[in-house]
């Protein structure tokens, strides 16, 4: 059976976006050749964090809920995601919000991961710890 890990995922969404955000100023001048407009597109901006915060919670929900019911995971991505909202919104601070961001957002997967794995089970719906 096929299972799809969503910490992993998670953690490859955070280093995409981080990517993306680190070579775009490097493509700015090549992408309107090619008819790409993504530079100051905030529906991209904003999808990106979206389908981030989707990836994030739904991974860290499963690791909260089947294994170590740990809140720290979800507190850092949360604020991690706070953060992200926060460099769309100030410009002129982008990169004060985006490395925070960041480093939560893997930080939250990592530990989320690591948690489940010292869990080293899953727990049933009757679970009272």
């Amino acid at each position: 059976m096929f299972k799809i890990n969503y910490d992993a995922l998670g953690i490859a969404a955070s280093v995409a976006c981080a990517i993306h955000c680190a070579v775009l100023p490097l493509l700015m001048t090549s992408l309107p050749i090619f008819g790409i407009n993504i530079i100051k597109n905030t529906a991209f901006e904003y999808g990106m964090i979206l389908l981030a915060a989707a990836i994030g919670f739904n991974a860290l929900r499963h690791g909260f809920k089947k294994h170590h019911h740990k809140k720290t995971p979800v507190l850092l991505f949360s604020i991690g995601i706070i953060f992200l909202l926060l460099k769309q919104s100030f410009e002129e601070y982008q990169l004060y919000f985006l490395i925070p961001a960041i480093a939560m957002i893997v930080s939250a997967h990592t530990i989320n991961y690591l948690s489940c794995r010292k869990a080293n089970h899953c727990h049933t719906d009757d679970c009272k710890h």
